[in-house]
């Protein structure tokens, strides 16, 4: 007695081929679909769609079902591309053209079949599709043979759904989820190491990145403190090494203060030593605080060396006043008028004026950096937004403002020099006043500009004429004054020529609602940055330069 069929199978449309085909003729097939018989190496003919009489619709329909009578030793008859429950030994079950075969052989899923010119190949071997029931297996290097795909339910597929009626994704690489993830969510982007400038932020507030807590400004102010220290040290062992021999001693003048007992060595060391800091700051930025190093320099991340040039300009204008301001100075009975010196000659001016022209440009920008850039932005991290007390409220509209870091950057500087007398007031007003234009210009370049044309001046005239001490003694204060009148004068021409250049003092905003400050944030007379660069009303305070407090002979202060 026959088994009867099983529930699960549904009867076959009459467009599915007839399973019973005379030995070596491929089956009916649908329009476009390859013909699993072919001759090695050739495309697959296309059959032309011919229309069935309806016996053999019926035919085929009773003829869907697994005939479990068959001949010995063939297998029974099914679906095309569905696979038999009954095989033979060794012979590859059927399954629908393009979906991928478990190699049983090497326990790995195959490629799907690549269909070119209309037929189905592996690489270039031809994978023919043996006849349902008939002689002749799937072709290759290995035999194939279906296996479960990850949505498979039972021997065929869910009761009542034909597993193959709808396309399917294929199965993973890996028949049980191991190994690599094709498709497994969005790939892991590894984050910067520094976090982008804040957007339509001011200079004195470009420390306040994503990433920014507390303790990183204050861990990275000690790290530069270090570092001048450290710096100051690796310099002076090799010099000291040279200096001892080429035969000279270690501060054989006695002079208090010198370390080789040469002017010319005792700059070069000091000069040398502080244009050091440049990297030392940068290095704090960049590991500590974990933003770019160039924003030390301006909003826009870099030198920008037009605005530079223009300041270099004003910064000659600025000398030139600064000069005649402190004779006069000395001519109404100011302090230490000083001793005229006279020519010392090319030869002794030369070595001075040499190491004067190529290391204080670096010292003077180190400087700057520090104490203008780095300080400055140090502070202005701190802030005590979303305090709800009155007292934090209130101190929080202080610390946005740009002031704070200008008085603690400019009495650091101060601290950095030994002037007596009213020298330490000049040198914390040459300090704010270039803190105050960083802020107002965006970067410091203003400030690079006029402190080494300053510095310049301040070394090679007492060098030419002799008098050059690295002492920093007593300044009265009628060069202060002086010197407080030419640095107000070139803080107005720099405002001014901002405006004209129209040269940004914020970085670029973000796209979509701007961050907006409140007046307090900004300097007292300015409103919120809503205007043009430098569109804002604001009223020069009275800041000296401090470097030139006698008619250049004590030279910019050295730390």
């Amino acid at each position: 007695m026959q088994p009867q069929p099983q529930p699960y199978a549904q009867a076959q449309a009459p467009e599915w081929p007839n399973p019973a085909q005379p030995e070596g003729q491929a089956p009916q097939q649908q329009p476009g679909w390859p013909s699993p018989v072919q001759s090695e190496g050739q495309a697959p003919q296309q059959q032309p769609r011919a229309e069935v009489p309806a016996e053999a619709r019926a035919q085929a329909a009773a003829d869907e079902w697994p005939n479990p009578a068959q001949r010995e030793g063939q297998a029974p008859q099914s679906q095309s591309g569905w696979p038999s429950p009954a095989q033979g030994e060794g012979r590859a079950p059927q399954s629908p053209p393009g979906w991928p075969h478990y190699a049983q052989s090497e326990g790995q899923w195959a490629q799907p079949q690549a269909e070119a010119q209309g037929g189905w190949s592996s690489e270039g071997q031809a994978a023919q599709w043996a006849q349902p029931g008939g002689e002749g297996a799937l072709t290759g290097q290995s035999q194939v043979a279906w296996t479960q795909s990850p949505n498979h339910q039972g021997s065929y597929g869910p009761q009542g759904v034909d597993a193959y009626a709808y396309p399917q994704a294929p199965p993973h690489p890996y028949p049980y989820g191991y190994g690599p993830q094709p498709y497994g969510g969005y790939p892991q982007v590894k984050r910067p190491w520094t976090d982008p400038a804040p957007p339509g932020r001011r200079f004195h507030q470009l420390a306040r990145t994503e990433r920014n807590r507390w303790w990183r400004p204050l861990v990275g102010s000690l790290f530069v403190l270090a570092g001048t220290i450290v710096a100051m040290v690796v310099l002076m062992i090799p010099m000291a090494i040279v200096w001892v021999a080429t035969g000279h001693d270690l501060n054989d003048s006695g002079k208090d203060g010198s370390i080789f007992g040469n002017t010319n060595a005792d700059l070069f060391f000091n000069l040398a030593g502080l244009a050091l800091l440049i990297p030392v700051a940068g290095f704090a930025a960049w590991w500590i605080q974990r933003r770019r190093p160039g924003t030390l320099l301006s909003v826009t991340g870099r030198i920008r060396w037009r605005w530079l040039l223009a300041c270099c300009g004003l910064s000659l204008a600025f000398l030139g006043l600064s000069y005649g301001l402190s004779v006069a100075a000395g001519l109404a009975g100011g302090d230490d008028g000083g001793d005229d010196g006279h020519w010392v000659g090319w030869g002794k001016f030369l070595v001075t004026a040499l190491i004067v022209l190529v290391l204080v440009p670096f010292q003077a920008s180190a400087e700057e950096v520090v104490f203008r850039g780095w300080l400055v932005q140090a502070v202005g991290a701190y802030t005590l937004e979303g305090r709800t007390a009155p007292f934090a409220r209130a101190l929080s509209r202080v610390l946005r403002t740009p002031w704070p870091g200008i008085v603690v950057a400019g009495g650091a500087f101060a601290v950095g020099h030994d002037y007596t007398g009213w020298g330490p007031v000049d040198i914390f007003m040459f300090g704010a006043i270039l803190g105050w234009l960083a802020v107002r210009t965006g970067g410091l370049e203003s400030g690079m500009a006029v402190h080494t044309f300053n510095n310049i001046m301040s070394f090679l005239v007492p060098a030419a004429l002799g008098t050059l001490d690295l002492e920093q003694g007593s300044v009265g204060f009628l060069p202060v004054l002086a010197d407080v009148t030419a640095l107000a004068a070139y803080a107005l021409a720099v405002v001014w020529l901002a405006r004209r250049m129209g040269i940004t003092n914020r970085t670029p905003a973000a796209e979509g609602p701007q961050p907006q400050d409140t007046p307090s944030q900004d300097t007292p007379s300015q409103s919120t940055q809503s205007a043009p660069p430098h569109a804002d009303g604001h009223s020069v305070p009275s800041l000296p330069d401090g470097q030139a407090a006698a008619p250049y002979q004590g030279g910019h202060p050295i730390g």
